[in-house]
């Protein structure tokens, strides 16, 4: 054989031993489809009733399945019909956002107008605010308000949310929600709840159904003999002031059921009931919930 076809003959042979091979071919580059963007629904209709104002409670209706509530970012549950209450602060500002993501990931959305309120403000430009607490008074303090941010942080499952309220006492209104004392300039902290004039002793019924969640085996420094009941979804009551406390810590009551007394234990001027309701962070006003005075 002629060398040239020799090395013609050899050369695969050749190549094999050099590890000389055909180049790999790359698989198809394969990009996933694009998810649809969530349908977003403005201006839903979450069947809203009650007050949408400073101070105010309103309970909503979610199509089942939602998966999550959000007003103003914060989460809000929702309880398994779907029914779910938002509370508004003495403070709030004069909108909110309430957002809900349904089980088919719609997200529906609902800017909420929160009505502004006048409230009772009382100049005092001669009086002091007060005069300043002791180390001691400091410390008591900081323990009492640690156990009743404990007991609020408690959820009992309730559903006493969803009755209509009745008053706990009738008789008087000698202070209302929100008001507030500016002294010599400087605003004083303004009233949280509402205060009922009657003697001392004069029995006290839970406003709807709930559970214990502190009742003072001692009177705490500013709010007395004081009680607390949970309604459910983030929403109590406290009752302050009180002569005698009737229930203890776990016991369930019944609206209108006895659970204390009026007195005038702690700081107070004289013999009333101090009824305050706060829903999750939101300090709200006891009266229109509970309604015309019987």
């Amino acid at each position: 054989m002629r060398p040239a076809r020799r090395a013609l003959a050899l050369l695969p042979v050749l190549l094999a031993i050099a590890g000389c091979t055909t180049a790999p071919v790359s698989p198809p580059t394969i990009t996933p489809p694009t998810a649809p963007a969530a349908r977003v629904v403005d201006n839903a209709d979450f069947h809203l009733s009650g007050r949408i104002e400073q101070g105010g409670l309103a309970f909503g209706m979610l199509p089942g399945g939602a998966a999550q509530l959000m007003l103003g970012g914060k989460p809000v549950p929702v309880a398994p019909d779907g029914r779910f209450l938002v509370g508004f602060d003495r403070d709030a500002g004069p909108g909110a956002l309430l957002e809900a993501v349904l089980a088919d990931g719609t997200i529906w959305r609902r800017a909420l107008v929160v009505a502004p309120r006048a409230w009772q403000i009382e100049s005092l430009p001669t009086l002091p605010r007060g005069t300043t607490p002791t180390p001691e008074f400091l410390a008591r303090r900081k323990i009492e308000l640690e156990r009743i941010a404990a007991a609020r942080a408690q959820d009992s499952g309730s559903v006493g949310w969803r009755q209509r309220f009745t008053w706990p006492v009738t008789g008087r209104i000698s202070g209302v929600f929100g008001s507030q004392r500016i002294y010599a300039g400087e605003p004083g902290s303004f009233h949280s709840g509402v205060d009922v004039a009657r003697p001392t002793g004069t029995p006290v019924a839970a406003p709807a159904d709930g559970v214990v969640i502190l009742a003072a085996s001692a009177p705490f420094s500013l709010e007395g003999n004081l009680l607390m009941i949970d309604h459910g979804m983030g929403l109590n009551s406290a009752f302050l002031h009180l002569s005698r406390i009737d229930v203890v810590v776990g016991q369930a009551v019944r609206q209108g059921d006895i659970v204390g007394a009026v007195g005038m234990t702690g700081r107070a001027t004289g013999p009333h009931l101090h009824w305050s309701m706060k829903w999750r962070d939101a300090r709200v006003d006891p009266a229109p919930i509970a309604g015309p005075m019987p």
